[in-house]
């Protein structure tokens, strides 16, 4: 079995590239796929928000958007898959300047994303949670009840949904606290810099199982907050590969091997394929 490897800085990412080039570059006329698959490998860009991904001690990527998209590119003759961890804010510039072949970490479609970026078929869906001090002090049910709270502060992932939407929903920008990852924000919010933590319900229930602190709990779905999915993203432009990852997704999906990948990750398949990339785009 191929083990998805994580590339930290990038170094080991970048001689295998050289590596191929060396033994003689696939021609432009070639579609992305084919050079994939010359390549051995795709790279995907992932974060490191379990259940969605997760990255061990040990180096090695799992979570459910990694496992489906490593399925996938197998399909489609990419032997392996190459992962490096970015910034949700940073991924999709990250793709456009073409320094990741796709991503495949939980960036949910939104009307704006999805004219940035070319997103497969739903993978992944999820709502919306507040990690806060056991009692919920602040009686806090949704974003609005947190900018109606003159000192109210929220933690969320930097460029991520949660942020939008605590400023969407009129948190001032300074009680908005860009948190690099879960550990960090469980740590802001035990150690009081921050009155709630918000991530998806997966991910936050992921991270108060693993911190097993009694003082903790979790308040999910947050009122008013929409549910969404996430999809592969690739450059605009790699529409033929999308269209080809889609392909072999809807193979996994209508064969029970999608469900078998993403729900023992607590993910709902019967979700991802009741809902499509066009319903989702449009979503306002």
């Amino acid at each position: 079995m191929n083990k998805i490897k994580v590339l930290l800085a990038g170094t080991a990412c970048a001689a295998a590239v050289a590596a191929f080039v060396a033994t003689g570059p696939v021609s432009a006329d070639d579609s992305k796929l084919e050079q994939l698959k010359a390549q051995g490998f795709a790279r995907i860009a992932i974060a490191n928000e379990p259940p969605f991904t997760a990255v061990g001690a040990d180096g090695k990527v799992s979570g459910a958007a990694p496992d489906v998209a490593r399925e996938v590119f197998k399909r489609l003759g990419v032997a392996d898959v190459v992962a490096s961890i970015s910034e949700y804010g940073a991924m999709i510039p990250g793709l456009q300047a073409g320094r990741h072949d796709a991503v495949t970490a939980g960036l949910f479609m939104k009307p704006e994303r999805c004219a940035a970026v070319a997103y497969s078929e739903p993978v992944l869906c999820d709502a919306e949670a507040f990690l806060l001090k056991k009692g919920n002090p602040k009686g806090f049910q949704s974003y609005a009840d947190i900018a109606k709270d003159p000192s109210g502060t929220i933690g969320a992932p930097g460029g991520g949904t949660e942020e939008k939407l605590a400023l969407e929903a009129g948190v001032p920008r300074d009680r908005v606290i860009v948190v690099p990852d879960g550990q960090s924000g469980l740590k802001m919010l035990q150690d009081g810099r921050i009155d709630a933590y918000s991530l998806p319900v997966l991910s936050i229930n992921d991270l108060v199982k693993k911190a097993n602190d009694p003082s903790l709990e979790v308040v999910a779905p947050v009122v008013g907050a929409p549910v969404y999915c996430d999809g592969a993203a690739f450059k605009k432009g790699d529409e033929a590969l999308r269209d080809a990852f889609d392909v072999e997704l809807a193979k996994l999906k209508e064969s029970g091997e999608f469900a078998k990948i993403i729900e023992p990750y607590g993910f709902s398949a019967k979700a991802a394929m009741s809902t499509t990339r066009e319903k989702l785009c449009a979503a306002k």
